[in-house]
């Protein structure tokens, strides 16, 4: 029996500049499949531009329906981009994670999220004139808060940001826009995401 999966998000998620193959989660589910774990290409729910806020309506308009074996949430660059707050941030992305929970069927442990990557080492933020430094420092803030709650009930939470940064200036790492990760790109984010992924989709043990 197949397992299925909802990845919600922004671009990062829809895969802005690649095909649907090279998206971070049709990797996840291909590589998993792999494995011999029956997953499902992703429902997803997601769009470049996407704040919470956005997420959030567009999930009520879609009213996907679960439960999901697998569940998926990244989230947050374009508040960042906008210049809203940490705080407001941080309420939005805790309700994002509830639903998400609810959409896993209750499980957290079947809730996978995934940390805003850094957009201002690529070109296109050099280009803009942002500060890449303050990007920095706002997105760890972001990523501080987003890994907080998901602690709490124990939702697992991949650090993709320091890939990202340590290759997202690389010209074979973007697609043609120079912002947006290519597939090689996402493929390192499927290597990092793919031992969690595999440990909250396995079977509990039984007891002899």
């Amino acid at each position: 029996m197949s397992l299925s999966f909802l990845a919600l998000g922004d671009s990062y998620t829809i895969g802005e500049g690649v095909e649907a193959a090279g998206r971070w989660t049709h990797q996840l589910a291909c590589a998993l499949r792999a494995e011999g774990i029956a997953l499902d290409a992703p429902r997803t729910i997601a769009q470049t531009g996407w704040t919470t806020d956005e997420l959030d309506a567009a999930i009520d308009a879609a009213a996907p329906a679960g439960p999901f074996d697998l569940v998926s949430l990244l989230i947050g660059v374009n508040n960042q981009y906008r210049g809203r707050s940490v705080a407001d941030y941080a309420g939005q992305f805790a309700d994002l994670l509830a639903r998400a929970t609810g959409f896993a069927g209750g499980r957290a442990d079947r809730v996978l999220v995934l940390s805003i990557p850094d957009w201002g080492v690529t070109p296109f933020a050099a280009a803009s004139g942002r500060d890449a430094a303050a990007i920095a420092d706002e997105l760890d803030a972001y990523n501080d808060a987003a890994r907080r709650i998901c602690e709490t009930p124990g939702v697992a939470f991949v650090d993709i940001t320091a890939a990202s940064r340590a290759r997202g200036a690389e010209p074979g790492m973007l697609a043609d826009d120079g912002l947006h990760p290519s597939a090689t790109m996402y493929a390192e984010w499927t290597r990092l995401a793919l031992p969690v992924a595999r440990r909250l989709l396995q079977p509990p043990r039984t007891t002899p």
